[in-house]
């Protein structure tokens, strides 16, 4: 077991990739920014319609420049790690790929949806996989691929830049398990699922765990970028690394992973496969060392960044910073919309999204940019109010405190507004939560900074060591906003 060490982390988000080196040594974490790139849909005309896609080849280019820079800052990194975003895959026939994945966004998806439910009932579905239903799940997506015929594997994305590094394919569990074609409880491919999207046999590959290793980098790669490291599977699934990074040191914590998406969830020894969590529209996903994230997708910071967008289409430049110390200095009463409504969902104008939901459900709409940014955050801390209320309630579980983990704990209109409205303290940070865990995995696994063999919770308590969190505190003034009733949240 060696004292001190780095490890290279790639971390892919729908928005931005980067490739971070973290040095890792007995007093805790210290993580080496290198690369930083943007990612996002690309917008092809296809036949009749305009689809979304992801550009994997140019996405495959910027994570291999990046190890370039970080092997030529620290020779000696003794592991990479992948994470990403779940549910998109690309398919490979004879190891080519056959075309660019689909983004999760894309409309083609939700015709999937109808072709498994003619197999499998929702209940029937729940109680196999034990996902939330979401329409473009990885299984939907599959009904109503076209190409799949065509494929001889299928791998999601962190899978697919694995196999372009190592040569070698596999399925990560935590990754694997967002996509409903994972058994819940047996943690193994469903054969029921697998047939309710029609798949051809062979399609998915086997499956492997964080921590194992996934294989050297072929001999090419490793003459591009300049270092021998071998691949090591993380939580491929982003938010299962970000989890592992929570710096809890009370077992009785919620998570809330705040970045594009926002995840708000728990964490279990076991699935929750009751009707009330089905009823709940709850997910179960696969956690590192075999435990569950019970946990509901709540909408993101991508409301924020698509108005931003829109605002800066004419060419202004929107400064942010300045926005968000307007919107908390807004004393007038803003409207809380439902920020699952399906008209937030595709990429847009948002703004004017936002003001027309207001419209159609008699509220007056924000009156300016800074309402509407303060709009955008009350209605997410009240849809993570009323989600945590429902997991709590759901689980049976204590909840004492939240922690808010990735981008969105920079946030902290959003993490003040949070803790007001769910009525206990919020712990915000760290902002790096999933590069962290991505680290933290291979640290163990190659047995850097005295953590060969460690618990999850001896990795949480390295996070604790490198990390202080800032603390919200609710105020007593907003106690009218909070979700009731509280059932088993208690300071």
């Amino acid at each position: 077991m060696t004292n001190s060490g780095s490890v290279a982390a790639v971390d892919l988000g729908a928005t931005s990739g980067r490739v971070i080196v973290g040095h890792v040594d007995t007093d805790g974490v210290r993580m080496e920014h290198v690369a930083r790139f943007p990612n996002g849909p690309v917008a092809l005309h296809e036949g009749d319609r305009d689809a979304l896609h992801w550009d994997v080849v140019e996405l495959y280019r910027q994570v291999t420049a990046g190890l370039g820079d970080a092997f030529a800052r620290d020779p000696d990194i003794a592991s990479i790690g992948i994470d990403s975003w779940a549910v998109d895959y690309g398919l490979l026939r004879g190891g080519r790929l056959l075309g660019l994945p689909s983004h999760y966004r894309d409309a083609r998806h939700e015709g999937g949806v109808a072709t498994v439910h003619e197999r499998l009932s929702a209940a029937e579905l729940y109680a196999r996989n034990g996902l939330q239903h979401l329409p473009f799940n990885t299984l939907f997506q599959f009904a109503a691929d076209p190409s799949l015929q065509l494929a001889q594997r299928a791998l999601l994305v962190p899978d697919l830049l694995g196999y372009w590094l190592t040569g070698v394919e596999a399925a990560e569990r935590t990754n694997a398990s967002t996509t409903g074609v994972l058994n819940a409880t047996t943690r193994g491919w469903d054969p029921a699922l697998r047939a309710a999207a029609r798949l051809p046999s062979g399609l998915l590959p086997t499956l492997r765990d964080p921590g194992d290793r996934l294989g050297p980098l072929l001999p090419a790669v490793a003459e591009a970028v300049g270092g021998t490291a071998p691949v090591t599977l993380v939580g491929s699934h982003d938010t299962a690394s970000a989890v592992v990074a929570v710096p809890a040191t009370d077992p009785d914590f919620a998570y809330i992973s705040s970045g594009t998406w926002s995840l708000v969830g728990v964490e279990l020894d076991a699935p929750v496969l009751s009707d009330a969590a089905r009823e709940a529209n709850c997910t179960n996903e696969g956690g590192v060392d075999g435990r569950v994230r019970f946990l509901k997708n709540v909408s993101g910071l991508w409301l924020l960044s698509e108005s931003v967008r829109t605002w800066e289409r004419g060419g202004e430049r929107v400064d942010l910073e300045a926005l968000l110390a307007s919107a908390a200095d807004v004393t007038a009463p803003v409207p809380v919309f439902d920020v699952a409504d399906d008209t937030f969902t595709a990429p847009g104008d948002m703004p004017a999204r936002i003001a027309a939901w207001c419209g159609a459900h008699g509220l007056a709409a924000p009156a300016s940019r800074a309402e509407t940014v303060r709009s955008i955050l009350e209605s997410l801390a009240s849809a993570y109010a009323s989600t945590l209320e429902t997991i709590v309630a759901v689980t049976g579980r204590d909840v004492r405190q939240v922690h808010v983990v990735g981008g969105g704990s920079q946030n902290g209109l959003l993490c003040q507004l949070t803790a007001d409205r769910i009525g206990l303290p919020v712990l915000a940070g760290p902002v790096e939560a999933t590069a962290l865990g991505n680290v933290l995995v291979q640290a163990r696994a190659v047995g850097l900074g005295g953590l060969g063999g460690a618990s999850l919770e001896a990795l949480r308590s390295t996070i604790a060591r490198s990390v202080e969190p800032v603390r919200y505190t609710p105020r007593a003034d907003h106690s009218t906003h909070r979700s009731t009733p509280r059932r088993r949240m208690s300071v």
